[in-house]
């Protein structure tokens, strides 16, 4: 009798702990992460004590999210509206999406002694964009020791800066709150006018364009800079970051100062060390970082789409930029002048790319491109603004930068919820959600080839 239940009844056994158990992708748990932060901290936001006056629900989750992300786009002042408390809620939300809820996770656990297991290994392979599960935890540590570091000194030079002008005190804190917006390539300001009013101060301009870029070049590119002291010691993906950011940041430079050196509401009107200084500061800022010491609205058209190319692009992978990546835009530059050159191998200083990286970087772009043009159309609809203020919109919200050529703060409702996906998706990578709505499944049949007319 005591075993004839179970053989008889089997439909009241008890469900297997393998059949309860719900196995999440990765890229999953990145987005729930993220979706998690973001609530918590729009409640934070829409607490009492973090505003001066109080704020819609929307407003709160519009400012986490864009916290969360590091992207900038306000719909209510920074500096004017938030409390102190608010204001440190927002840092500390920079700091947490800049960095990675799961760069704080692999440190803390390595740091109590946890044996990280191979699921959650993998999750945070995922989040730190690494091949290597090995490197997961070693990589988890330098991002946030190198974080800490970078972001003391940029405070430290900038607490100097602004000392005689605000006091020990209210200088150290502006000095942390733009250090940490600037390394995470946030664009979040305690001025109005983001930083228009230090377009002349060396110093200022300086300390922030260098925490922009470093920020921006990507943290496997700093260990392998702390690793290696010899120009061809270094990878390839480090070698070819950096000089195409070299090259893109020096030719936006001269392109906008000559774009701009003409125009009376930009440059034309300042002296010769601020035109340099402003072309210089608006060359770095649209590689996803937010801040700006001229007015786009003023701005010609031919700049705006130059801004809107560098945005679109952004920064190094496992950065704290978004966009599609340098890496990404190389990859894509060396397959086309492979076809041209008709040969069949892609190749990058002396090495083959695999076939598999330059259909990744395909669908990067096509899924990209798709969604600026599907939410371009959308704000098109809901929006009475100008073509090119709504495009500046989207791919400022994609790619996480935070400019805007002041049509955020007069958006709808259904265009605030708009800029709020466009924000995630840019900062989980169209990539990562296209993974996660579709897992990809490998077919076992192979069809034979066919030819498709193109061009």
């Amino acid at each position: 009798m005591k075993n004839w239940l179970p053989q008889h009844l089997p439909y009241l056994r008890p469900p297997s702990l393998h059949a309860r158990s719900l196995t999440l992708s990765p890229p999953t748990v990145l987005a729930l992460g993220f979706l998690a932060l973001v609530v918590v901290g729009a409640l934070l936001l829409s607490l009492p004590a973090a505003t001066r006056h109080p704020i819609t629900v929307l407003q709160a989750l519009f400012t986490a999210t864009s916290a969360v992300t590091v992207t900038g786009l306000i719909v209510v002042d920074t500096g004017t509206q938030f409390t102190l408390f608010g204001q440190c809620v927002i840092a500390l939300l920079i700091q947490a999406g800049g960095l990675g809820f799961m760069t704080f996770a692999v440190v803390a656990a390595a740091s109590l002694g946890v044996k990280v297991g191979l699921s959650q290994q993998k999750i945070a392979q995922e989040a730190l964009n690494q091949t290597s599960l090995a490197q997961v935890t070693q990589t988890a540590k330098a991002v946030l020791f190198f974080s800490m570091m970078i972001e003391l000194v940029g405070m430290g030079g900038l607490t100097v800066v602004w000392w005689p002008e605000y006091g020990f005190s209210n200088a150290l804190y502006r000095g942390f709150f733009y250090s940490v917006s600037a390394f995470n390539n946030a664009g979040f300001a305690l001025h109005s006018d983001s930083l228009m009013h230090y377009a002349g101060s060396i110093p200022v301009n300086l300390v922030i364009t260098a925490l922009l870029i470093i920020g921006g070049i990507g943290f496997s590119v700093l260990i392998d800079l702390k690793k290696h002291r010899h120009w061809y010691q270094l990878s390839t993906n480090t070698r070819v970051i950096l000089l195409a950011t070299l090259i893109i940041n020096l030719s936006a430079f001269c392109l906008i100062w000559l774009l701009e050196a003409r125009n009376p509401a930009t440059l034309g009107s300042m002296p010769l060390k601020e035109q340099a200084l402003a072309a210089w500061f608006q060359a770095v800022t649209p590689r996803t970082a937010g801040f700006n010491t001229v007015d786009y609205r003023a701005m010609t058209d031919a700049s705006n789409i130059l801004t809107l190319l560098l945005m679109f692009i952004g920064g190094g992978s496992l950065s704290t930029a978004s966009g599609i990546k340098v890496g990404t835009f190389v990859i894509l530059i060396m397959a086309t002048y492979t076809f041209l050159r008709r040969r069949d191998e892609v190749t990058l200083l002396q090495r083959t790319v695999p076939h598999s990286l330059v259909l990744k970087a395909l669908a990067l772009v096509f899924i990209s491109m798709g969604c600026v043009f599907t939410s371009t159309f959308v704000l098109s609809i809901t929006e009475r603004a100008p073509l090119l203020d709504i495009v500046f919109e989207v791919v400022s919200a994609l790619s996480t930068v935070g400019l805007s050529r002041g049509l955020t703060a007069e958006l709808s409702t259904p265009g605030q919820l708009l800029l709020i996906v466009l924000m995630i998706t840019g900062r989980l990578g169209p990539l990562t959600l296209a993974y996660f709505l579709a897992t990809p499944r490998r077919k076992r049949i192979r069809y034979a080839e066919t030819r498709i007319q193109i061009g």
